[in-house]
């Protein structure tokens, strides 16, 4: 899914396996030492919320709410990186209040901006495939119907 929406790049671009395995081995050798910095926290938690695995995604998206909680000076960056990692996993509703929630305290930020728009045309894509589903539904409902006044009508 490419975009011609320059600031939302972070929808499309995933880190390489090295890159992420980097931060998971900072993350992991702080966690064992009993402190885990905010710093190291954030960008293992930005990493797999840039990840194309839901997996990775699902616990970025965990790590960064609980950032959010904890660290009012990072809810600024967790807001983006939360929209973002629930707009990647199919979360609409999620990535739109998030992502919302960003635009309230900035307005004018390009990334939430570019962000809505892809949230958006999530939205409508989605719809588009549960109207799809409903008539093919119909459609085979449809069919089955006839069918079983055929026979019917034939006895």
């Amino acid at each position: 899914m490419t975009t011609d929406l320059p600031y939302a790049a972070d929808a499309e671009v995933s880190l390489a396996y090295d890159e992420l395995e980097v931060l998971r081995l900072q993350y992991e050798k702080e966690l064992a030492q009993a402190h885990v910095t905010v710093q190291t926290k954030f960008n293992y938690a930005w990493g797999l919320v840039k990840s194309p695995m839901r997996g990775h995604q699902v616990e970025g998206v965990r790590l960064l709410q609980d950032l959010y909680r904890a660290e009012p000076t990072r809810r600024r960056e967790c807001l983006y990186y939360l929209a973002l990692g629930h707009y990647k996993m199919g979360n609409f509703d999620e990535a739109k209040k998030f992502n919302g929630l960003l635009m309230e305290k900035e307005p004018t930020n390009m990334q939430a901006q570019s962000l809505s728009q892809l949230i958006d045309q999530g939205v409508a894509r989605e719809g588009y495939i549960g109207m799809a589903l409903v008539g093919g539904a119909a459609a085979v409902g449809t069919l089955i119907l006839a069918s079983l006044i055929r026979r019917a009508t034939r006895k």
